[in-house]
């Protein structure tokens, strides 16, 4: 696996959800490309000392979200036919999302040009 991953086992961030967002972050990064394959989960497990069905919540909402197939024979392999193109539905749920962080920062005092900035320099870490 071209993968590092690197779980915080004291955030309140659920454990499954570090693991999809790391592989996520590697195929935006592009460490991780179509086609590229994946440990299976009780390998993944193993190596990373968590429990599979940890491993296994991550890969099943990675394999909703189209970012992985999961083939009996293949394995676990990162969509060969890429990621879906953002639509209105993911611009939706994105603003969703975004919606009580920036009221949160609001909050906290951080202007506009703050948050863009922070936005821009982690946008350009995928790029």
């Amino acid at each position: 696996m071209k993968l590092l991953i690197n779980l915080d086992l004291e955030s309140e961030e659920p454990i499954y959800t570090q693991l999809k967002h790391q592989i996520i972050a590697g195929i935006a990064k592009g460490s991780l490309k179509p086609g590229d394959g994946l440990p299976s989960v009780r390998s993944l497990a193993a190596d990373i000392s968590i429990n599979l069905h940890t491993v296994n919540k991550a890969y099943q909402q990675l394999k909703q979200e189209g970012f992985i197939l999961i083939h009996r024979q293949k394995g676990v392999v990162v969509n060969p036919d890429g990621v879906q193109q953002a639509d209105e539905e993911y611009r939706s749920k994105l603003n969703k999302t975004l919606h009580p962080v920036i009221a949160e920062s609001v909050c906290r005092g951080m202007n506009e040009d703050e948050f863009l900035r922070l936005c821009s320099r982690l946008f350009k870490e995928f790029s």
